[in-house]
């Protein structure tokens, strides 16, 4: 299997016609063999009918359903675990993205690129309630994780099958994934794709979205810069925390010794005392955190690197093959 076309599907029936005969005119002009997995995210508006329907016709189909609307997270990250293809594609399923820039992204995985992800420069969508929000999001996001990147909504992706096979995807993850593929060593590529304003059906992202993709904010800049040592980030905190608590215990005891103020009294001494008792929570918090990082990494077997080839003669430093699919493969026709 040479190319793995990935699309979260959640109530488009209207678009879903105009969507199959596009990706099928897109697949028709690829080298080598190809597939379409389909991943209908409890859809309850005749979507599941219809793509069942049109997997029955067509081989190339897979078609995956959820037993209720898990998120367009769970939906990409089913849809990477199935995928047999060595590239893998993600588009949406409203037809907003242009299945005629897959090739073109191919062609940069082609000439070494681990990932491509899109830029919806000219973007058909709302000003006030998703065009500004976006932009201040990403740019919010480029600062914060020092990632240089114009649009992270953009579903439309292209990846390697190994790069794929690193990402865990949850909450709303899948927008950071060419955050969290940079983050493993993967060598990324914006390109401009072509955007199209909706024609059917509405949309399912709102303002609402904003709080849960900040505190994913939250958790990837964590990752990114904690994720292996939890102390470097709480023990700091800690070590605040220990020098302004013994400055004011240190004050409370000096105004005791030479003014003969009463420390009972003193609130300094119950902040000090607050502030060390807090310190020594955090190093505990730290402490933890460096165990269970530990424990992680030695159960499930990964390491916190990334080797990308081996140069050698001996047989014994091939590279394996990609971690193998965690969900049972089954033809949905």
């Amino acid at each position: 299997m040479r190319n793995s076309i990935i699309v979260p599907i959640y109530n488009e029936v209207e678009n879903i016609p105009i969507l199959l005969r596009r990706i099928a005119e897109v697949l028709d002009r690829l080298a080598g063999e190809s597939e379409l997995i389909l991943v209908d995210d409890g859809s309850h508006d005749g979507s599941s009918a219809l793509l069942d329907a049109a997997a029955r016709e067509d081989s190339r189909l897979v078609v995956v359903h959820f037993r209720r609307n898990y998120g367009q997270t769970a939906a990409m990250q089913a849809g990477l675990e199935l995928a047999r293809g060595e590239f893998l594609v993600t588009l949406d399923g409203d037809m907003q993205n242009e299945p005629d820039d897959i090739p073109q992204m191919l062609a940069q995985l082609e000439a070494g690129y681990d990932l491509v992800h899109g830029w919806r420069k000219d973007r058909q969508d709302t000003l006030l309630t998703r065009k500004i929000p976006s932009r201040i999001a990403n740019w919010l996001i480029s600062r914060v994780t020092r990632f240089p990147i114009h649009d992270l909504g953009c579903t439309l992706k292209a990846m390697r099958r190994e790069i794929a096979a690193e990402l865990e995807l949850y909450g709303e993850m899948h927008r950071f994934i060419p955050i969290l593929a940079h983050w493993r060593g993967a060598r990324c590529l914006e390109m401009v794709t072509t955007h199209h304003p909706r024609r059917f059906g509405q949309t399912k992202y709102g303002l609402s979205r904003t709080v849960r993709v900040v505190l994913d904010l939250l958790t990837v800049k964590y990752m990114l810069d904690y994720y292996a040592s939890p102390m470097k980030l709480f023990g700091r905190i800690g070590l605040l925390f220990m020098l302004i608590g013994g400055l004011l215990l240190s004050s409370t005891l000096g105004m005791k010794l030479f003014a003969d103020f009463d420390m009972t009294g003193n609130p300094m001494l119950v902040m000090g005392a607050l502030f060390c008792i807090v310190s020594v929570q955090l190093f505990s918090v730290g402490l933890l955190g460096e165990a269970n990082t530990r424990l992680y990494y030695r159960r499930n077997e990964r390491r916190p690197f990334t080797i990308r080839t081996i140069v050698s003669q001996a047989s014994e430093y091939d590279q394996a093959d990609p971690r193998p699919n965690t969900i049972p493969y089954r033809n949905a026709a």
